[in-house]
Formats: C-alpha cells, structure tokens, sequence
C-alpha cells in the first residue's frame, strides 16, 4: 500500500472517530438539561436522573412545615400579644403587622446571597436552621413561666417585663429572619427543577407554581385548625413546640433530597451589576446611542457574560441605559472593555431594563398586601367580639382564616383542572390566562372582600345598637375569608408566575424577594393607614373607629377605606399592564 493510500486511510479513521466523538458529545448534551443547570458534584444535569416532580417533593415538604410553622405564630399573634403579653387592641395589631412586615423585608438579603455566592440550596439549609433556632426559642418563652407576665386580676393586667419582652422578641425576630431567607429561594429553587428549554417540562412548570402555593396553604390549614386550638385550649408550649419539631423534621428531608436537585450556578451580586450600568452610562453621558443595535457591546460567545443567564435581546426603551454598552475608542485604548463599570454588556443593561420594567407592576401589589394583612388582624380583632359558640364548643377567632385556606385548596385544582382548559380553548395560551390576566381578576376580587367584610360589620353594629340579645355569630365571616382565599389563587400565584417568567435568569431570587417586599410594604402600609385612623378618629375625646371596644367604634369605615384604596390601585394596575413589554430572551 502506497503512502498516500496510509494517509488517506489515517485522515478517514480520524474524520469517523471524530464524527463518533460529536456524535457522542451531542447524544450526552441531549441527555442533559438545556437551561445550565449542574447536579450536586458540579456536573451537567441528566435530564432522566434529576429534578421534575420527584425532587420537587422535598421542595414542597419544607415549603409546606415552614408555613405550617410560620402560620402557628402569624394567625393567632394578636390573640397571643392581648391575652399573654397584655397589649392593647390597636398595639397588638400594629406589633404584629410590623413583625410581619420584617419577616417580608428579610427576603431581600435571603435573595442577594442566593443569587450572588451561595446558591438557593445552601441559602435554604442555612435560613432553616435559624428559622428552627428562633422557633425553639419562641417553645421556651411560651413554656416557662417566668418569661411570662402574671394572669390579669379583675381589670388588671401587668405589662411584660423587660427580659419576658427580649426572648420573646429575640425568638419572633430570628423566625423573621429565617422564614425572610427562606421564602424567596424555595419557589424559585422548585422551578428550577423544570428545564425551561423543554417544551414538556416548560408545561408542567406551569403547574408548579399552583401546588407550590397548594402546599403552602396545607401548611396553613394545620395551623388554623389544630394548631390554634391546641395553643387556645392546651397550652402555647405545645402549640409552638408542635410546629418546631416538624420544622426539624423538615430541614431533614430536605438535605436528603440533594442528590436529585438541579442547581443553577450564582451569577454574582445583582446589586452591583445594576450599579455598574448606572455608573457606566453617567460616564458615557456626552455619547449618542447608535441606532443601530448591533454596534452595541455583547461578547460573542454563545453563552452570557453573568454566569446562570441567557443573553438578553436589546429593547429600545430606556435609551439612556444603552450608552452603558456603548463601545468608544478610549474603551478599545485603556483596556475598558474588560472594566465592567466603564462598559457593559447588552445583556447586563437589559437585566436593570426589566428591573425598571416591573417596578410599576410590582407597586400594585402593596395595596393588595395590605388588603390581605386584614386577615391576620383587623378580621380576628372583629370575630373576637362576635358569638363563637356553636353549641358547647368555642370557635377561637384566629381559626376562621381555615375558610381562606379552603378556599385556596378548592380554587387551586378548580383552575389548573377546569378554568385552564376551557379558557386556552379561547385564548389560545397553555397557562389559560396570562399572569397579568391572572393579578388583575385577583385586584377585583380582593375589594369584593373588603366590600363583604365592610357590610357584615355593618350588620354586626346593627345588632348591638338594636341590643339584640344573641349577637352575631362568627360564621358570617366566612364569605370575606372565602374571597380574600380567590383573589390569593388569582393574585398571589399570578404574581410568582410572572415575576419568575420576566426576571432575569441571574436575579430571579432578587426578583422572588421583591414579590415578598409587596407583602412587606402592605403591612406596613396597613399599619400606617392603621394609626392615621386611629389618630384622626380619636380627637376630641372621642372613641374614634377603632377603639379597644369595637362595639363603640366603625370598623365598616375602616374597611371601606382598604375597598376605596383597592380600587384606584385597580386602575393603576391596567395602566401599567398596557404599557408593559415582555423579556427577550435568547
């Protein structure tokens, strides 16, 4: 055989074992996901070994016994501050508004180490386990006698002192900051089980989203039925201890779910991305956007310059953020080029564009936050006064808000089973509704609940000025409660799906925690509203709408105010859908 017919067969071996090494490589890529995602040692994810339903069940188990221990406390706070701490009525409900609202606004320091160094896995197990110091905490005031005050004696009640104060405190405010560590992570870390690069998996995540919030509210009815009458009738030891002990039972499961976890890769501080394009475009303050988009400054790889995200098509509003990513020649001289706070990419100026982009849709959400904060509050105060009998057994007040869990728990598989269908049937989308379709039913169905609650106070009050001698039952509160459960379906889930859908890949715990800071924000803004009412109402001696007596005060006003409020931020919300556009994602 002659030297050119050696080579000739050498070079024909080489193309057809190169050709079985492409083969090969693009066989194992097919297995793996197509969103980035790596397993436990740090490898591509197998599709067929990792993540979908199976890992979301340990997703879900700890989603479902931290609000089961979240709700233990959250429902029945006021009814522990009045009759064990002994506050009053209006403090009471401000305290636990304001502890609320923190356990909210710790989201974002959860979200920014998820996103930026630790990853949402590690930044769960951590958050956990002072969740779970701060719950055993809370077991200890509420089980030794001595970190609580001495029962009232006729009229009298002695305040809490300074140390029974502090541990209560200390245990309520690490549980702020464990559930705040917690909260933006574990949806976000359940939706990354589904490749979003595959259309089955794309579907199903759809989905996720509802029984997430499913188990949430499973968490929830524990709490409101069981456990808010075992602190009522056996004892508050018990009834926080209970929820502590699965809490551990929790964080357990969880760790033992790690080997079939996806896991996207931090992408390091949104923060300071967001400050390097501000930075970037004051430099460039002088320099025109060219028109033509292309010129822009975008690497060429295939992937993104910010680890865990797809590249970003450039949109062309906000031009002003655009000369961040304009390329000039003392950039390409000084080496700028590599300086992120002189020039960034398309992709890093479009995540701040997003960000800008559902700020105005995110601002709606605190109107409804505080809509919902009345559950907790301003509703248990009012069943409080009302008939909770039903025969021999008492009704405590707090556990009403099972009617809102019902609610949720029916309303739930009624929309992902009946509403779904028959509505892509007409619109032609596979989730039904959009998620801004889906917030806006829920905005109009939460001042239907104010309305209701408004008008059965109403009613409520006419009893007592009539001097009916069998006052309102309780149960008349099942209808707000049963509504405020539908407008959470609508707007609650709506809102995890959208903010998930349109934030940017490296920022969607960031974006997750801004969900919470509304809930945050709504609780503060019904405390706010809270004390204007009670300031403004009260002069002159008078008892004002919301006197510790309620029988001598105007709830229903109180209520129509939150009905009058939900309702010009209604009209907000459908001027800032219409101006909204989506993500572009390549």
């Amino acid at each position: 055989m002659g030297n050119d017919e050696e080579q000739s067969l050498e070079v024909g071996l080489l193309e057809v074992e190169h050709e079985q090494i492409l083969h090969h490589q693009e066989e194992e890529e097919s297995q793996n996901t197509g969103d980035g995602s790596i397993d436990i040692h740090g490898k591509p994810t197998v599709r067929q070994n990792t993540g979908g339903w199976r890992a979301c069940f340990f997703i879900l188990g700890i989603e479902c016994c931290e609000q089961l221990a979240y709700f233990g406390i959250s429902i029945n706070l006021v009814t522990y501050l009045t009759t064990v701490l002994h506050q009053g009525n209006a403090t009471a409900a401000k305290n636990a508004t304001i502890w609320s609202g923190t356990c909210y606004l710790t989201a974002l320091l959860g979200a920014v180490l998820a996103d930026a160094y630790w990853g949402r896995y590690w930044t769960i197990a951590v958050f956990s386990s002072i969740y779970f110091v701060g719950m055993a905490t809370l077991t200890v005031s509420a089980s030794v006698s001595i970190l609580q005050p001495s029962s009232c004696t006729g009229d009298v009640c002695p305040t809490a002192t300074t140390l029974q104060s502090a541990v209560f405190l200390l245990g309520l405010y690490l549980v702020a900051l464990g559930t705040g560590g917690i909260r933006p992570c574990v949806s976000s870390f359940g939706a990354d089980q589904f490749d979003d690069t595959n259309p089955t998996e794309r579907k199903k995540k759809g989905s996720f989203f509802n029984w997430f919030y499913f188990s949430v509210n499973v968490g929830a009815l524990v709490s409101s039925s069981i456990l808010v009458w075992v602190q009522d009738n056996v004892g508050w030891g018990w009834g926080i201890g209970i929820p502590t002990a699965f809490m551990a039972l929790a964080i357990g499961c969880f760790l033992l779910g790690a080997p079939l976890y996806r896991f996207q890769k931090p992408g390091g501080s949104p923060l300071t991305r967001i400050c390097q394009v501000v930075v970037a475009s004051l430099r460039k303050l002088q320099n025109k956007v060219p028109q033509e988009s292309s010129l822009l400054y975008e690497i060429k790889d295939k992937h993104s310059a910010i680890q865990g995200s797809r590249k970003l098509k450039h949109t062309n509003d906000f031009h002003f953020l655009d000369k961040a990513a304009i390329i000039t020649y003392e950039d390409v001289q000084s080496g700028g080029i590599s300086n992120p706070w002189k020039l960034c990419t398309v992709t890093q100026v479009e995540e701040l564009k997003i960000l800008v982009r559902l700020i105005p849709i995110w601002v709606t959400g605190i109107v409804f936050s505080a809509v919902y904060a009345q559950m907790s509050t301003m509703f248990v105060e009012q069943g409080m006064i009302m008939d909770t009998s039903i025969g021999s057994f008492r009704i405590p007040p707090a556990s009403l808000s099972i009617f809102d869990i019902l609610s949720v728990m029916i309303w739930i598989p009624v929309y992902d089973g009946l509403i779904v269908p028959i509505v892509h049937k007409y619109t032609g989308n596979e989730r039904g509704f959009t998620p801004l379709q889906r917030m806006g039913i829920g905005l109009v169905v939460s001042i239907l609940s104010m309305a209701v609650a408004a008008w059965i106070e109403i009613k409520r009050l006419d009893t007592v000025t009539t001097h009916d001698m069998v006052p309102m039952s309780i149960l008349w509160q099942i209808p707000q409660y049963f509504l405020i459960g539908a407008a959470e379906v609508f707007f609650v889930i709506g809102q995890l799906e959208f903010f998930y859908d349109q934030s940017p890949d490296a920022m969607r715990s960031l974006c997750n925690a801004l969900t919470l800071l509304t809930a945050s924000l709504g609780n503060y803004l019904s405390t706010l509203i809270l004390t204007i009412v009670t300031y403004v109402t009260a002069q002159g001696g008078e008892p004002g709408w919301l006197p510790d007596n309620l029988n001598e005060g105007h709830l229903d006003y109180f209520f129509w105010v939150l009905a009058s409020l939900s309702s010009l931020n209604m009209l907000m919300y459908v001027a800032c859908v219409h101006r909204f556009s989506y993500k572009r994602a390549t």
